[in-house]
């Protein structure tokens, strides 16, 4: 190091843009002379402990890199052809404003769609600028049923009232030292391997931190992983049936009277018609659909009701069952009937910290920040609000597989203009992908923030806006705890972050925005203001505070009335009980108790299908490298995985003539996609597994090619619509049906 260079440390915590993730990981910036050298786990924060993951690791070169977008740029040829030229931040602003304000004067606010991907901090500013403009329909564009974690949410919120987690100690300050704090003797992880990613405000090692204390695991996993490998039991199902394992193991635990009779008979509701739906739901049953060891079914269900406290731990697979809110309902029903709710070490309730609403989750929480008028006013004109009740009373996102059906149809009314932030629908979410470019095609106006060109940028943008990492930009993160905040340690070019952005351009749209916020500062107070501290303040302590105790902090809520608005005890249902016949869902003429529906494609629903194809194609897979369709250009990260691989049970391969290491085709009817074959026993011989998001940054990013896309995107693979009657899940990105070819030429 020269003698006059400075060296900081930069303390933040870890989220979008960047790492990809939903994010929550405390981090050590090293600046060196207006520059980020270094990422270190800040061994001081809460969540992670001085823990990072090979996406932070690997940020500088994220940052800095050569192809980043660190200018506004406007399309200069025509679209599909990448020429792009770069303009100031004005002419960026004018030209959104200009042409969103032309198809408003014209078509109405609602012909634009907002979309975004994965949660992270984009719905914040998402939604902000949805709703300053006018417009219903945010969503996350592609993502067949919203199909990921939304199901979950909507079928907690319609049972229990609220969301819960499993307890991994993350609300006390002393963690697994915290006298209050009890490991769980099991942990249920269904259709998750949380070693490998941090989903939905979770850090997955928590889960390896408590096995080290003492916690058995019970795996629900169709693969072999790092998880199923550490498991006392592994149950390996078929995917998509895990509605039918849940009901077989309450048969089982009504049956021989596992469950905690005390906390239902004085905090369930709906307990004899659950046992009355489970009666002919047996293990034989279960394991004739699911393909699971009955005994392990019968085993499985003991162990976790004999346990006290013992903890669920879910992931996506759940949303993406064929009704994913109703194989929610079920596990719910789980923890619920066996007390593990709201106790140290059972799944607690989780509410954003400090009462801090950053992205709003339920149409309850948009009600508290815009307004009863508003919301009510959208809703009339919300894509699928009409025609699931779900979609209208639960969360306020337009409906994805409804919205790009209007965009391709126009009907009821045409959708003329796409602002897609912190996603790439064409190289990442987008289910029936080639339906979703042909359709985004015709739009009169796409505008693109996002940090790199991508599919999606190329074949659509007509302006892309330079997006700052978490290392450059003001931010608050309220999922769940701590309450967080983030300051700039560098800036990168011209680059903005997603408040700053959608704030400047909700202003030129909307004079009311404007009157109300000079800055992004002034709009984090009025979101803090419920905390009793300001943005300031909480930069200059540290950063971040967890919850005190009272409605944001577990245990025992429910029996103290911290849960309820009119202070008394209970859930926040209209019972006040945990719902297990569903009050909401009988109001939304939804099946008021769980039940399974089998995959719309499958061996049993479709079998001529299945002897055209008889490979069940698990996508989706998680990498500790990548998150969803990002950060393939990264060198440090790319180099331990080049290729996209398909796993490949020894028989399934020697079946097909292929060789470990060879490019095979994966193919339906609506088309194929090549991947290279990774030959292992750890999938079953009737499945393959792959990942999705995969485009080369490497190839010519043009028309045709928009960087390969049509090459490895696997998406092109996945059906759709949905399959859920509820409208949330049932995205067949779990069960489409499949075969192997090898590659002649």
């Amino acid at each position: 190091m020269k003698a006059d260079e400075i060296t900081t440390i930069h303390k933040a915590v870890a989220w979008s843009a960047g790492p990809g993730c939903h994010g929550g990981c405390g981090q050590k910036l090293i600046v060196r002379d207006g520059k980020v050298v270094s990422f270190e786990g800040d061994e001081d924060h809460p969540w992670s402990q001085g823990r990072s993951c090979p996406r932070v690791l690997a940020m500088t070169q994220y940052m800095y890199h050569p192809d980043r977008i660190t200018t506004p740029l406007k399309r200069v040829g025509e679209r599909g052809e990448g020429k792009f030229a770069p303009i100031g931040w004005d002419e960026a602003y004018d030209i959104c404003a200009s042409r969103l304000g032309e198809i408003r004067d014209r078509y109405g606010a609602e012909a634009v769609v907002f979309g975004q991907g994965t949660g992270r901090d984009a719905g914040g500013p998402v939604s902000f600028l949805a709703y300053s403009y006018g417009s219903p329909n945010w969503c996350q564009l592609g993502l067949s049923g919203q199909s990921c974690y939304t199901p979950r949410l909507g079928s907690m919120k319609a049972t229990v009232g609220d969301f819960c987690i499993m307890d991994a100690s993350q609300f006390l300050p002393e963690r697994y030292e915290s006298p209050e704090y009890t490991v769980p003797k099991v942990i249920l992880v269904w259709a998750q391997n949380p070693v490998t990613n941090c989903p939905d405000a979770f850090f997955g090692h928590w889960v390896v931190d408590c096995m080290k204390r003492g916690s058995q695991i019970i795996a629900v996993e169709p693969r072999q992983t790092w998880m199923t490998g550490r498991s006392k039991l592994h149950l390996q199902i078929r995917p998509g049936t895990d509605a039918a394992l849940a009901l077989a193991m309450l048969h089982v635990i009504i049956g021989e009277g596992l469950y905690d009779r005390e906390f239902v008979s004085k905090w369930v509701h709906g307990f004899d018609q659950l046992k009355e739906r489970v009666r002919d739901f047996t293990p034989d049953h279960a394991a004739q659909i699911t393909w699971a060891d009955k005994d392990k079914i019968v085993a499985a269900a003991r162990m976790y009701a004999q346990a006290k406290p013992a903890a669920i731990h879910w992931g996506v697979p759940i949303d993406m069952c064929p009704d994913g809110t109703s194989t929610a309902h079920a596990i719910i029903a789980l923890w619920s009937i066996t007390g593990n709710i709201d106790i140290p070490g059972g799944n607690v309730i989780a509410r954003p910290s400090h009462g801090v609403s950053s992205y709003p989750y339920t149409t309850e929480e948009l009600i508290d920040l815009y307004g009863t008028e508003l919301v009510d006013k959208l809703s009339e004109k919300r894509i699928g609000a009409d025609r699931y009740p779900m979609v209208r009373n639960f969360r306020g996102w337009a409906h994805p597989d409804m919205a790009i059906d209007q965009i391709a149809s126009g009907k009821p009314y045409p959708i003329k203009g796409l602002w897609l932030q912190t996603c790439n629908p064409l190289g990442g979410q987008a289910a029936r992908t080639r339906f979703h470019y042909e359709a985004m095609r015709k739009m009169d106006f796409v505008a693109v923030v996002d940090l790199f060109h991508t599919p999606t940028t190329m074949a659509l943008a007509d302006v892309v806006l330079p997006a700052a990492t978490f290392a450059e930009k003001e931010n608050i993160r309220s999922w769940w705890a701590p309450l967080s905040v983030n300051t700039p340690a560098v800036k990168v070019g011209e680059c903005k972050s997603d408040w700053e952005i959608n704030i400047e351009l909700a202003r030129r749209l909307n004079p009311e925005v404007g009157k109300k916020y000079s800055n992004v500062v002034d709009l984090f107070n009025d979101r803090l203001k419920v905390s009793g501290m300001t943005f300031n303040q909480l930069a200059e302590n540290g950063g971040w505070q967890m919850p005190p105790d009272g409605p944001f902090k577990p245990y025992r809520r429910h029996e103290r009335g911290l849960l309820r608005r009119d202070g008394q005890p209970g859930f926040n249902t209209p019972s006040g009980k945990v719902e297990l016949y569903s009050t909401a869902f009988e109001s939304w003429d939804l099946d008021p108790l769980p039940h399974y529906k089998e995959p719309a494609q499958s061996p049993v629903n479709t079998p001529e299908l299945a002897a055209k194809y008889p490979l069940i194609m698990i996508s989706g897979t998680r990498s500790p490298l990548f998150f969803h369709s990002e950060h393939r250009q990264i060198p440090w990260l790319r180099e331990h995985m080049p290729d996209p691989l398909v796993d490949i049970h020894p028989e399934t391969a020697k079946e097909y003539g292929i060789h470990h290491g060879e490019w095979v085709y994966i193919e339906n009817d609506l088309g194929k996609v090549r991947r290279k074959a990774n030959v292992t026993p750890t999938i079953h011989r009737r499945m393959i597994n792959t990942m999705h998001g995969w485009w080369m940054p490497e190839e010519d990013g043009a028309e045709p090619n928009l960087f390969g896309v049509w090459k490895y995107q696997v998406n092109q693979l996945i059906p759709g619509p949905q399959d859920s009657d509820s409208g949330f899940g049932g995205g067949q990105y779990k069960t489409t049906l499949v075969r192997l070819a090898r590659i002649k030429e």
